[in-house]
């Protein structure tokens, strides 16, 4: 419709006329012309029959009563927290959610009898976490965590075991190791919890701490603390010397590496007055650390020669590979030198070195580049030739570019990835309204896709101002974008057509609330019936007769059920809701509005007739079966409609 007039017009004949029916003429029975799915009731005023649909049907009862969808609301409203909700022809059923039971303990119910889905504990199942794990209930689900002596494996807690790989195993601390100069005695087990028992080995005297060891719940054994002594007490410590031999009463010592024996006794032995009588031993440096030759590394060594050879990827150019250590106590050093096999390292464009050995180069891009395809390793070969790397590196751009709109609730735009690559975008927006204030929708998506120029649609709601963001979840990458929905046409209203002979008709009308449409107000239309009247929906109708508007209902001022008598002469909305002359017909339409900005959106219904006092109306069949077109046509959103009412 955006931006023309739809009109269309249906005309038909109400004929009215006094006195009595013509001989042989059928009388229309009202409740031969109910659908199938509607009930044959009384007027609440006596005045005739009237069809309405059953239970579970919306419609006009005569001409079509459809399913109503009661799960359109949503499963929250309809049937409350935690539930899916199914549609069924004429009447729905509920289900709870997995982690969740219905309190009624059916598997499907209709929450009319306080049923509600409540949080189901998996807990209660013995050993539904596995062995030596504890379970934590949650709402609509558990997660379960290892207990003390247990670890986590093949995975991290809290974790879920119908979902996750991972289970608690008992905690091993293996075999434990013994203090200095200690040996094991008893041992119960290597698991959390197991003990052992240490004793000092032969010659030595257990002077303090702890002799017993336990393995804790970090695997690890804690002790003992015990302290052994020999029994001349510690042994005697010589300069750049090590314990070679130990009893209780001999200790034979050793130069370190790197030193060697000059001079002295390397035996200290425990006397009979319980003091040591220490070794002599002097231990001299031999030259120092062995020399360091570039490419090379040590192939024998004794403590006054070392032979180096050069390390792979390099060989021997020129040079001895001998040092020798002096009579100084200085290295005369080899001078080997080693040359690279494969000579200088391949360069790439737009990288760096992250990483070299003799043989093989990493390589990574520079700053303001990434990697696009290819390996990112260069390794000398056995020919002495580099092969070489086949990184190619591209300029970091933006992971999303070129972000716009087309057929006003659908995205497209430019990514920038790996070809091969699968992106996760998430997708957030949040709308709201001008005329709206309370209005808020702020729902998220999420897309995978491989596409380059990747297309994604929302169900966007009409009339809405929307903040649409784009986030790539591997770099965290945010666009952005604004979109405005334009107005559509507003659904019919639900109403109980009802005909009068009052000047002061009270209406009702029933309406389920919700925020989500676009609905401005409804419009009261009092419309005369004389001769030929054309009623145009769309077009904007006046405040003054003959044709004019009673009042005007905001919205907010509407909840779900309206109360409104035509002609009580108050004032609605700045219109006057004049009274009904006694004398005349009239026909009241309601019309919902949508109205944003500029743009003005409507449809009509026919709420009722009201019949002049001072003569009787009577329908024939044919009348009547245009008025039953005419009613068909309002409801299912027609937008003007043509009477001709003859007087007798």
């Amino acid at each position: 419709m955006d931006g023309s007039k739809a009109v269309m017009t249906v005309a038909f004949l109400l004929c009215a006329f006094t006195g009595k029916a013509a001989e042989g003429q059928n009388v229309l029975d009202m409740c031969s012309s109910c659908h199938a799915d509607a009930t044959c009731d009384d007027k609440a005023d006596g005045s005739g029959k009237v069809c309405n649909c059953k239970y579970g049907f919306v419609g006009n009862g005569r001409t079509f009563c459809q399913d109503k969808d009661e799960c359109q609301i949503g499963a929250n409203k309809i049937c409350g927290q935690h539930t899916t909700c199914h549609n069924t022809y004429g009447s729905y059923f509920c289900t709870c959610l997995a982690g969740y039971s219905p309190s009624n303990n059916m598997a499907v119910f209709i929450p009319n009898d306080g049923t509600h889905c409540q949080d189901l504990d998996e807990c209660r199942v013995s050993g539904v976490c596995g062995p030596g794990a504890h379970c934590r209930n949650l709402d609509g689900s558990f997660q379960c965590s290892c207990q003390v002596g247990h670890q986590v494996q093949d995975g991290v807690q809290p974790f879920h075991p119908l979902r996750d790989t991972a289970s608690c195993r008992v905690v091993d601390c293996g075999r434990p190791v013994p203090a200095a100069n200690a040996v094991l005695q008893t041992l119960t087990g290597t698991t959390f919890g197991s003990e052992a028992r240490f004793v000092c080995d032969g010659g030595f005297v257990w002077r303090r701490g702890d002799n017993g060891s336990v393995c804790a719940a970090d695997g690890l054994w804690r002790g003992p603390t015990m302290v052994c002594e020999a029994e001349c007490g510690p042994t005697p410590v010589l300069a750049h010397s090590e314990v070679l031999w130990l009893n209780r009463s001999v200790v034979i010592h050793g130069c370190v590496e790197g030193y060697y024996r000059w001079t002295g006794s390397d035996v200290s032995v425990c006397s009979s007055s319980g003091v040591w009588q220490e070794a002599t031993l002097i231990c001299k440096a031999e030259c120092g650390p062995t020399p360091v030759l570039a490419h090379s590394e040590v192939l024998w060594l004794n403590r006054s020669v070392v032979i180096h050879g050069c390390v792979e990827g390099y060989y021997r150019w020129t040079g001895s590979d001998v040092s020798v250590c002096s009579s100084s106590g200085v290295w005369q050093e080899a001078t080997l030198i080693c040359k690279a096999e494969c000579g200088p390292i391949p360069v790439l464009a737009n990288s760096e070195v992250l990483w070299l050995n003799r043989s093989v180069v990493i390589h990574g891009c520079v700053e303001g580049y990434h990697s696009w395809r290819g390996s990112d390793v260069s390794r000398c070969g056995s020919s002495g030739l580099w092969q070489e790397a086949t990184l190619k590196c591209i300029e970091v751009k933006p992971p999303i570019t070129h972000l716009s709109i087309f057929n006003e609730k659908c995205l497209r735009w430019k990514a920038e990835k790996y070809e091969e690559d699968t992106e996760t975008y998430k997708v957030l927006y949040t709308g709201t309204r001008d005329y709206q204030r309370s209005f808020h929708d702020r729902r998220q998506k999420y897309l995978s896709s491989k596409d380059d120029r990747p297309e994604f649609c929302l169900s966007l709601l009409p009339a809405t101002n929307y903040s649409i963001s784009i986030t790539a979840t591997s770099t965290r990458f945010t666009a952005t974008i604004s979109t405005s929905t334009s107005l559509s046409v507003p659904p019919a209203p639900v109403v109980y057509y009802s005909e009068f002979e009052t000047p002061l008709p009270a209406l009702s009308l029933r309406r389920s609330p919700s925020t989500l449409d676009s609905l401005s107000s409804y419009q009261v239309l009092v419309i005369p019936v004389d001769g030929m009247v054309t009623f145009d929906c769309s077009a904007p109708a006046s405040s003054e007769p003959p044709e004019y508007i009673a009042a005007q209902l905001h919205l907010r001022h509407v909840g779900t059920e309206m109360n409104f008598t035509v002609g009580d002469g108050r004032l609605y909305g700045g219109f006057y809701n004049a009274p009904l002359e006694r004398s005349k017909n009239y026909y009241i339409i309601l019309r919902a509005v949508c109205q944003w900005k500029t743009a003005l959106k409507c449809s009509c219904v026919l709420w009722a007739k009201v019949r002049g006092t001072s003569y009787i109306l009577r329908v024939s069949s044919l009348c009547a079966a245009a008025f039953v077109a005419l009613a068909t046509l309002l409801v299912l959103g027609g937008y003007a409609f043509i009477w001709c009412v003859k007087k007798t």
